[in-house]
């Protein structure tokens, strides 16, 4: 069974990415500034993810996620997580996506919620909207911009 907990330095990033899977299934993704001592560094997802890192499209789509979120916030990021690679949107076009009014603060205010509590950030692309927070530091959702418009 897969599980465990997984990170790299990345050099693109200027941070490491940590990966925490749970029965074959992504739990858990943040990006430290130093991975933990008790983390492997080789998973075949990791390699995907420095792949991506160095310039590789990929949406990441076939990766299986697990979310522990409300049904409003699980439609926000199953809307995100539709993104196509490279472009970005603003918080009111999630919104519509999701099914939620852009022009209410409380469904505003859901989206921003589901987006900063973003569990898996890279495989749920928060830092292609870009108006919003996110689960990624915004030094680093920068950065994953930067890769998806290189």
């Amino acid at each position: 069974m897969d599980a465990g907990v997984y990170a790299r330095e990345s050099e693109t990033l200027g941070r490491t990415v940590q990966i925490g899977i749970a029965s074959g299934r992504v739990i858990n993704v943040s990006f430290p500034e130093h991975a933990p001592s008790d983390a492997e560094t080789d998973h075949p997802l990791l390699d995907r993810v420095f792949d991506y890192l160095d310039g590789e499209s990929d949406h990441f789509d076939d990766v299986t996620v697990a979310l522990t979120v409300p049904t409003e916030q699980r439609d926000v990021l199953d809307a995100v997580r539709k993104l196509p690679y490279g472009e970005t949107v603003t918080l009111g076009r999630v919104a519509r996506l999701a099914g939620l009014d852009d022009e209410e603060d409380e469904d505003l205010r859901t989206v921003r919620t589901a987006l900063s509590e973003n569990p898996v950030p890279l495989f749920i692309p928060d830092h292609r909207v870009r108006d919003a927070p996110g689960g990624a530091p915004p030094d680093v959702a920068r950065r994953l911009r930067d890769v998806e418009s290189a």
